[in-house]
């Protein structure tokens, strides 16, 4: 009997099939595809790696993945990847990754102090990792000339929007242009702006006749209303 015992735990292994594992290789390049595809309208030099997938998972084999972002997720720095099986199973795991962007950027040229107007003189481009830098960075002079600094900054500073604020178009008590138009007319009439906005903002101007009326602020002390 003790010899027929190695030989029935043989037969047993032989007939009991070794469990199937989600195959690592296919999950990864799901994942390198998405962020790919995510990253395209980048602008500046994208590399991609996609961390590694437990060749030891508990997951069974899937004919048709999907990767996904959380919610508000971003391709950009190191990110956590959804990916879920369709079929012919249900399933859902994370696979880390890191997307790096290289490209230019907004530096201060020499210091700025709280409440300067920031002109051409004042910034230059740089060129590095954006990715590790504040989400909301400059990376084009355009985006900042003509606003105003917040905060004072050092020279050499990469620049980010919360730095800045925009100039009011028109000012509270200033005496603006109220420009109401629609399809195939325009009129003009003066007012007196009752608050500050900057361009594109909305604010409210008293008229010469005393009526109050809302509008769009634009830059040269015009308010535009569209009429329907």
């Amino acid at each position: 009997m003790t010899r027929l015992i190695p030989l029935l735990l043989v037969l047993l292994c032989l007939a009991t099939p070794a469990f199937a594992r989600q195959d690592a290789a296919p999950v990864r390049a799901e994942v390198g595809r998405f962020l790919a595809t995510q990253t395209r309208s980048l602008s500046g030099e994208v590399s991609i790696q996609v961390g590694e997938f437990s060749a030891d998972n508990q997951l069974a084999p899937c004919l048709q993945l999907e990767a996904f972002l959380p919610p508000n997720g971003r391709a950009w720095g190191r990110i956590s990847v959804g990916v879920r099986c369709l079929a012919p199973v249900s399933w859902s795991a994370w696979v880390p990754a890191d997307v790096r962007v290289k490209g230019p950027y907004v530096v201060t040229n020499g210091p700025l102090a709280a409440g300067q107007i920031v002109s051409p003189g004042d910034l230059r481009v740089e060129s590095g990792e954006l990715t590790a830098m504040a989400a909301d960075l400059i990376t084009d002079p355009t985006q900042a000339i003509g606003q105003a600094a917040r905060i004072s900054l050092g020279a050499g500073r990469p620049l980010a929007a919360s730095h800045l604020r925009q100039q009011p178009a028109v000012m509270q008590g200033q005496p603006v242009k109220v420009v109401s138009g629609g399809a195939g007319f325009q009129v003009a009439n003066d007012g007196v702006a009752l608050s500050s906005a900057a361009n594109g903002q909305a604010a409210q101007v008293r008229l010469s006749n005393g009526q109050v009326v809302r509008g769009i602020a634009r830059s040269g002390g015009v308010v535009e209303i569209t009429l329907p």
